[in-house]
């Protein structure tokens, strides 16, 4: 029962083309009678319990290495990401900006990374050493090695029976090869067609020995992979795309990758040509040379130094990196197998970013020194960075304020150094009855992170207002190259950090069956583990205490874990299956208890109904619940002071409707767990030869469920943060009406998250004669609800929206995903397959009934009168099997070049939205070859 059987094997190749469990039971049967043999027994992700048939009451979605090769993608993420079932709070290679860059992550339900628990060959790996927003731990798939992978399960209901914590949404089990022999070696380059963002990947992999004949079995990969940095610019004449100027399209001059410009009361954006306040006016004056040193046109007609992001931003960043992976297979004797794996990813990705702002408002723990823990470094009380009377470049003999974006320091980069390592070793096999696994697997993430050319904030202020610092004067703008190597010295510094994850596991599982019942045999598993987890992440150097210009990120965590868990099979009827499982959690804080039901009923071979109803939790991360962490993210909301129902107040701007606010959330040793609850309702069926179909409805709802305050609730608190460029209104200063810059929004158990929607699967077989075989496929997910209730009362409907902003990662909830597949083979020597992937339009809203995020200069709402629109990519394959030994294969991605739609609010891609980033890139070719040596 231990070996995996031609039986196995062929349940797998038929699950991976798509077809639905009843087509699976009658595949499995027919081929054990043909084989003469006894059934053998597989097991599934989500069950413990091995079974003759892939078909269980759990919808479970089973993905191939030759889908993945025909699909034309480079990375297992990239895979995964076009997946109808991925949604909001999925993680693109190209979000550089964001807290967890240089990492990606698949995001099921759109229910977060966090809640999405991802599988190494059927445990568990340490997470990203960063957590995204601050706050959802998860693992990184780009730690995978795609050259390797036999197959992918995915299962679309809750696990946390099985799996404990993180399991809410569903499970990807990412499972190596580990059968395989001889010595391949693969390798394929892409490029755009604008003949750039070239990608390159080697592999090879080696493999030995046959468990029946030599007891023994090894395998050995090995992958390296480099990807070109692409940058806006580069788009440039692709339209709006990587455009951070959209007056062309309509938009006001506000937007938010732009900056310089000077607004009405008494206020101005950064600008590399420097802004000077009168003392006397209080209005802003640019100082010369705007035209050497910013790319953008027309310019301010308020006499701004207008700029824009994609002037130094890229697209994509500059990734290179190597996987390793090796798993050996001992038999002992006949019952008794040893195995032991090991893996390693270095993955070293670089973005560029933007010169950094004087006069930021940045966010630390509070100290003695500075009890609020904000410094605002544009106007705050005693804080504020002015230009001394005697600075040079001050016209006006009194301090004067300045807004200053240092292009003489050049843009930032962020490098960001992932080293993953992973070893598991362990023993199965067959005594007393029972089939048993045990094994201690060992996971670490350690991540360096290096921010260049950022500033010393003491050093700045003193060098423009202070004329006994031996630094000053600072000359900025077109003035800079009079400043001495010196100034730059102490000024710009790298800030750095260095983090680890830590994941250690012991763990045991057993089944057997118990007794024979009228469908079959009475199935048991029973399983335990011991995990212990542990973070340090450390802000970046000089965030501590406001030294440099980045607020303080950080979070620390050590936390174990013990449960037990048993699970049920039971076919009481050859028509009607029955599982059943539950699991006990033990924390240092508290306890769980998880229990997951199923039904399966075929009433004929060709037709089935499934159901499962499950609970699930999840324990408040480091991030979130240690008092040593902090984290301040940024979003796009409507500032409710200076611009309330959508219009701005007179001295108030189009930009104060759609503000970026910084937000500070710090963690709460307080916090309950999330609990959920999950259903699913379906049916499998074959109406016709070779036609089979699966349709699921599913509904989960996490309850006390952690989140920061809705950024425009933490926008309208009386203790937010706000410059002293206030309102005046019928002749009277309104208090606390400035430009808003930061607030709190400190974590919480809100009341719950409700997801409910349908997943259709369909599959055809074409048989096509002397013509060769096919097929043809699709899988459609339609999200019909995702409402969050923040408290009894208020309630925000996501589905069909941008939004949510402040926890997704602005990528909306697209209320349609569609996935359709064909696939030709017109002999054995060629295969042809096309694959088209489209999402439905989404409102250009925050929520549901709210009004449109974003305003064209006309006041119109934009873009298609609030609307995002729909987006559908093609990409096609082909591949040539020259022989036995040596493979061709070659794709395009996005064949039809379509362009992504416009998208003003998102903040992971400069005018486009990133899920959308094929639609940026352009069509993208790829061609390669593996030649198999023995």
């Amino acid at each position: 029962m231990m070996k995996e059987t031609i039986l196995a094997r062929s349940v797998r190749l038929v699950c991976v083309g798509g077809l639905t469990a009843a087509t699976l039971g009658m595949t499995a049967h027919a081929i054990a009678q043909e084989a003469q043999g006894p059934i053998q027994r597989v097991e599934i992700t989500g069950s413990s319990i091995k079974r003759a048939s892939a078909e269980t009451a759990s919808p479970v979605q089973v993905i191939s290495r030759d889908d993945l090769m025909k699909s034309g993608k480079a990375t297992v993420a990239e895979y995964l990401q076009t997946l109808t079932a991925d949604g909001a709070g999925s993680l693109p290679t190209g979000f550089g900006n964001g807290f967890a860059a240089g990492s990606t992550a698949i995001s099921l339900r759109g229910l977060g990374a966090t809640s999405t628990l991802v599988l190494l060959n059927g445990r568990r790996m340490a997470p990203f050493a960063r957590a995204d927003d601050g706050q959802k731990s998860f693992t990184d798939l780009s730690t995978v090695p795609m050259q390797i992978v036999e197959r992918i399960e995915i299962l679309k209901d809750g696990a946390s029976s099985t799996y404990g914590a993180d399991a809410i949404a569903g499970v990807v089990n990412i499972i190596l090869r580990k059968d395989f022999t001889g010595l391949t070696v693969k390798g394929d380059l892409g490029t755009s067609r604008y003949s750039d963002a070239q990608q390159y990947k080697t592999s090879i992999t080696y493999g030995k020995g046959n468990l029946d004949e030599d007891k023994f079995n090894f395998v050995v990969n090995a992958e390296y992979v480099k990807s070109d940095p692409l940058m806006n610019t580069d788009r440039k004449d692709r339209g709006y795309i990587g455009k951070g100027d959209l007056r062309p399209w309509g938009y006001p001059i506000g937007t938010q990758f732009a900056s310089g410009y000077i607004s009405g009361n008494n206020n101005a954006a950064a600008s590399p040509a420097g802004s000077i306040r009168n003392p006397t006016t209080l209005d802003y004056v640019s100082l010369p040379g705007c035209g050497a040193l910013s790319t953008s046109t027309p310019q301010d007609p308020k006499g701004g130094c207008v700029w824009h992001q994609d002037q130094f931003r890229s697209m994509q960043p500059n990734i290179e990196g190597i996987n390793l992976y090796t798993r050996g297979t001992w038999q002992i004797n006949e019952n008794t197998q040893a195995y032991a794996e090991a893996g390693y990813s270095q993955r070293d990705t670089s973005f560029t970013l933007v010169p950094p702002s004087i006069t930021p408002t940045i966010a630390f723990p509070g100290n003695a020194a500075n009890p609020t823990g904000v410094i605002n470094y544009g106007s705050g009380a005693g804080t504020t960075i002015v230009l001394a009377p005697s600075h040079p470049q001050n016209p006006y003999g009194a301090a004067a304020r300045v807004r200053y974006s240092a292009f003489d320091v050049g843009p930032s980069t962020r490098s960001v150094d992932n080293n993953f390592t992973r070893f598991v070793v362990g023993l199965k096999g067959a005594a007393f009855g029972w089939d048993y696994d045990t094994g201690y697997t060992h996971s670490q993430s350690k991540l360096d992170l290096n921010y260049s050319n950022m500033l010393n904030m003491a050093v700045v202020k003193a060098a423009l207002g202070d004329p006994t610092s031996k630094y000053f004067p600072y000359y900025i703008g077109a003035q800079a190259s009079k400043n001495p190597a010196s100034l730059y010295a102490a000024m710009v510094t790298n800030a750095v950090s260095h983090s680890t994850t830590q994941l250690d596991i012991v763990d045991f599982k057993a089944s057997r069956s118990l007794m024979t019942l009228p469908g079959g045999d009475l199935g048991l598993a029973i399983g335990a583990e011991h995990r212990r987890d542990k973070l340090s992440n450390p802000s970046l150097s000089g965030t501590e205490n406001g030294t440099i210009n980045s607020s303080y990120v950080a979070a620390f965590g050590d936390s174990k874990v013990s449960a037990v868990y048993v699970e049920l099979l039971a076919p009481v009827l050859s028509t009607v299956e029955l599982s059943a499982a539950a699991r006990y959690d033990k924390y240092d804080r508290f306890s769980s208890t998880t229990p997951k039901a199923g039904v399966k009923w075929t009433p004929v071979k060709s037709f089935a109904l499934r159901g499962t109803y499950s609970e699930g939790f999840r324990a408040p991360g480091p991030a979130e619940s240690s008092a040593q962490s902090q984290s301040t993210g940024t979003s796009t909301v409507r500032d409710p002071i200076r611009c309330p129902n959508g219009t701005p107040l007179p001295g108030a701007t189009s930009t104060d409707c759609a503000a970026s606010v910084a937000a500070v959330k710090i963690g709460d040793p307080n916090l309950r767990p999330e609990t959920s609850r999950g259903m699913t309702l379906g049916l499998v069926w074959d109406p016709l030869n070779d036609l089979s179909l699966s349709l699921d409805g599913w509904k989960i709802k996490r309850s006390d469920e952690i989140n920061p305050l809705p950024y425009n609730e933490a926008a309208a608190l009386p203790t937010a943060v706000r410059a002293d460029n206030n309102l005046t209104v019928n002749g009277q200063v309104v208090p606390n009406s400035g430009t808003l810059l930061i607030t709190k929004a400190p974590y919480r158990n809100s009341s719950y998250t409700e997801v409910k929607g349908v997943d259709l699967d369909v599959k055809q077989r074409l048989r096509l004669g002397e013509y060769g075989r096919g097929s043809i496929g699709l899988t459609w997910t339609h999200v019909a609800s995702w409402v969050r209730a923040e408290s009894a009362t208020v309630r925000y409907q996501f589905a069909g929206t941008h939004g949510n902003c402040d926890t997704s990662n602005c990528a909306g909830t697209p209320k349609d995903k569609i996935s359709v597949n064909a696939s030709w083979d017109p002999n054995q020597a060629w295969n042809f397959s096309a694959i088209a992937n489209y999402r439905s339009d989404m409102k250009n809203v925050l929520f549901e009934g709210d009004l449109c995020a974003s305003k064209l200069a006309s006041g119109a709402d934009a873009p298609n009168g609030c609307k995002i629109a729909s987006f559908t990519t093609v990409d096609l394959s082909a591949r040539w099997n020259v022989n036995k030994q040596f493979q061709v294969f070659a794709s395009v991605n996005n064949v039809f070049d379509k362009v992504a739609p416009l998208d003003p609010l998102t903040y992971g891609g400069m005018s486009y939205n990133p899920m959308d980033a094929s639609g940026a890139i352009g069509r993208y070719f790829r061609l390669g070859a593996s030649y198999k040596f023995f």
